[in-house]
Parts: C-alpha cells; sequence; structure tokens
C-alpha cells in the first residue's frame, strides 16, 4: 500500500508538471512566436530558438500538424479564442492552397500559399485528415470530417493500389528490381482510423475494422520476433531485403507504433495485440538506449552492420516523446514496474537535455553526447506537434492513475 500511494504523489507531481510545460511554455511560446501568418494565413512553419521565423516558405505537413494542433487544444481545454483564430488560421490557408489538381498535396508551398514542392508519399494527406477531423470535432461542422473521410478513404485506394495514385512518380527503388514497403505508411493509417473512428461514431466498426488491418499489416510484415525489432523497410510480403535500408530499425518509430497498437487494444481487447505491443516496446528499447550517454538512437542496423545514416547516433526530440508516451502508456495497461521505470528514465534525460533553459519549448536535434546541435524550435521537420502532442498525451495517460 506504500507503494501505491508513493507512486499516487509522484503521478500526481508528473500530471502536475506536464500540465505546465504545455499550456504555461509550450503553447504561448508558438502563440507569441511567428508561427501565425496573419497576412497570407496558415502558419511559418521555421521558427528560431527566441521565436523568429527564419524562411518563409512553409511545410505542408505543419499545416494540418498546428491545425490538429490548436484544434485539438480546443476540444480537450476549451475555446480560448485564440487557439480558435490560430485554427482558423490554418483551415483557410489549407482549403485554399494545400491540394494540387490531381487531388495531391504539397511538401512544401512558398508564403503564400504558391506550389513549391510535392513528394509520392501521402503524409501531407495523413496530416489533412488529423487536423480536419479534429477541426470539424471543435466547430460542430460535420463537412470537415467528411473532407477528412474522403481524403482518408484515397489514402488507402493509393495504398492497396500504387498504380491509382495520381501523381506519377517512380518510387525510391525499380519496382521491376526490388520492391519495397514501408512501415511508416499502415501507421499513419491506423492512426488516422482511430481518429476518424472518434469523430464519426456511426462508422465506428468501419474505422475499427481498418486500424485492425493496418496493425496486422505492422505486426505480420514489419516486426520480426526473431530479430527482436521492427524493420521501417521490407519486402511486400515481409521478405528481409539485406540491404543499410532493409536492416534499419527506427526505435521512435517501432515505440509510435506500439502506443498506436496499444489504443486499438482499447478497443479491441485482444490480448495477443498487447502482447505483441508490449513485445515491440521491449525490445525498441533495447536497441535504442544509448547504454554510454543515455538517450536514445535515432537509428540502429539489425544486424550491427556499420550505418549509413550519418545521424544513426543522434539525440531527437520527438523519439524521446514518442519513447515516454509508450512507456506510460505500457504501465497504465499493465501496471508493469519495468514500464514505470522506463518512463523516468526517459522523463529525466528528456528534461534535463532538450528543454531550453533560457526561452521556452525544446531543442529537437542533440549529438550522441546529448550537447544541442541546432537551436531552433520550427524547421521541416520539428514543430508545433510533437512536443506538444507528447506533453498533451503523457498528461492524459497521467490523469488516470
Amino acid at each position: 500500500m506504500e507503494h501505491l500511494f508513493m507512486n499516487k504523489e509522484l503521478f500526481t507531481s508528473y500530471k502536475n508538471f506536464y500540465r505546465h510545460q504545455l499550456l504555461d511554455d509550450c503553447i504561448p511560446f508558438w502563440m507569441q512566436s511567428d508561427l501565425l501568418d496573419k497576412e497570407y494565413g496558415g502558419y511559418i512553419t521555421c521558427i528560431d530558438r527566441e521565436g523568429k521565423q527564419y524562411n518563409m516558405d512553409k511545410s505542408g505537413w505543419f499545416q494540418g500538424r498546428c491545425l490538429w494542433t490548436f484544434s485539438t487544444l480546443c476540444n480537450r481545454y476549451g475555446k480560448k479564442q485564440e487557439w480558435v483564430d490560430a485554427a482558423q488560421l490554418g483551415v483557410d490557408f489549407i482549403e485554399k492552397h494545400i491540394a494540387d489538381t490531381d487531388g495531391r498535396m504539397y511538401f512544401t508551398l512558398a508564403r503564400d500559399g504558391s506550389p513549391l514542392r510535392k513528394r509520392r508519399y501521402m503524409f501531407t494527406e495523413s496530416f489533412y485528415v488529423l487536423s480536419m477531423a479534429e477541426y470539424g470535432l471543435m466547430t460542430g461542422d460535420k463537412t470537415y470530417i467528411k473532407k477528412a473521410e474522403d481524403c482518408f478513404e484515397n489514402m488507402l485506394r493509393m495504398f492497396r493500389d500504387p498504380a491509382s495514385d495520381p501523381f506519377k512518380i517512380t518510387p525510391k527503388s525499380y519496382a521491376e528490381t526490388r520492391q519495397e514497403v514501408a512501415v511508416a505508411v499502415p501507421m499513419v493509417l491506423v492512426s488516422s482510423a482511430q481518429l476518424l473512428r472518434r469523430c464519426d461514431p456511426e462508422k465506428a466498426d468501419y474505422y475499427t475494422a481498418i486500424a485492425n488491418e493496418m496493425a496486422a499489416r505492422i505486426i505480420n510484415i514489419h516486426w520480426k520476433p526473431e530479430l527482436g525489432c521492427v524493420l521501417e523497410t521490407t519486402g511486400p510480403n515481409g521478405e528481409f531485403i539485406d540491404t543499410p535500408a532493409g536492416r534499419c530499425i527506427n526505435p521512435g518509430h517501432s515505440m509510435e507504433n506500439s502506443w498506436f497498437l496499444m489504443n486499438q487494444y482499447l478497443h479491441t481487447k485482444d490480448e495477443n495485440l498487447l502482447k505483441t505491443a508490449l513485445k515491440i516496446f521491449e525490445t525498441a528499447s533495447d536497441w535504442g538506449w544509448d547504454k554510454e550517454y543515455g538517450g536514445i538512437f535515432y537509428f540502429q542496423d539489425s544486424k550491427g552492420a556499420p550505418m549509413q545514416k550519418l545521424e544513426w547516433d543522434q539525440k531527437l526530440w520527438w523519439v524521446h516523446l514518442e519513447s515516454a508516451i509508450c512507456m506510460l502508456k505500457g504501465y497504465q495497461l499493465t501496471g508493469n514496474e519495468q514500464c514505470l521505470e522506463w518512463f523516468k528514465k526517459i522523463h529525466e534525460y528528456m528534461w534535463a537535455h532538450f528543454k531550453d533553459a533560457e526561452y521556452p519549448e525544446w531543442y529537437g536535434y542533440l549529438n550522441r553526447r546529448g550537447e544541442v546541435l541546432l537551436t531552433l524550435k520550427g524547421g521541416k521537420w520539428k514543430g508545433c506537434f510533437h512536443v506538444p502532442r507528447g506533453l498533451y498525451q503523457i498528461w492524459q495517460i497521467l490523469e488516470t492513475l
């Protein structure tokens, strides 16, 4: 009983801490920064340490990611006018500029919304789905949820039939020579299906079935129990590809996959699904943790071969946040003290190394020793998404403990 009481005190302390960091540090930084483009709409995503823009080009991913953040804040903590206004800037820009005439969406845009780059991947679409669905909940306007659902159906169609993609661009490798599939695609599809299930309860069974299908793909194709890892890239049926790309492990993605699978378990009560999710968490922790300097590596090779990714030993903000969510959710679902001990370890590392002591928000990129490599707060990959989402997710789990 004393042990349970001590944990209760710890969880209360953590809960207050993460609430404060989200609502009193992280979000105010973004609201006071140059993120919100009140002239052209949307979000200027290249933000320096102090909150000033250093590049006016806009990330297509982050138009959706930021809209999701502000919509989620409104849905969870009330419609503060500044959050509502920030969301409105995003949805207006997205509706005007994010999609090409073929329906595919841009990766990078100029400040005024003129297109700069489109990629073969459908990740801009995935963040469109998340943002429009959450915005539809915020406003009560179901037309936005319908837009999210229509985009999701297009993503499913292109996933199942790549030839139907209107953006005709060759894959990374010629399919005639080597066919490859990436775990990131079923990962974003399972996450999107889980959100749409909440936004459109009448179709809950349909979205649960899709989420189950994508969870099965992650497990049956990319999870390799004989290697003790999730592989980022395999053959179409899970074939092992003995190249640097085929051997690549991304512990952060493995952790993210794990907590998505845990979320699916909450709806299916499939004990085997939970067992696999926990095994993925366990092995990703073992592969990822740097026993010399602490923190989690960005990449590893499943055979221990030399890495070709030059950034393999960097410590990235999002990897640690996804890991923290996964570890705490594992404890929430099982009460396993090992999960809690991992969370404590990652919590200590994150707040000792990523948090900027002088300005709000987090650094994103550290070297192996935990020293800051880049002082930016927003860029092509980092912005107003992973830190707020991570703080929010952790806080919400702590509310249940």
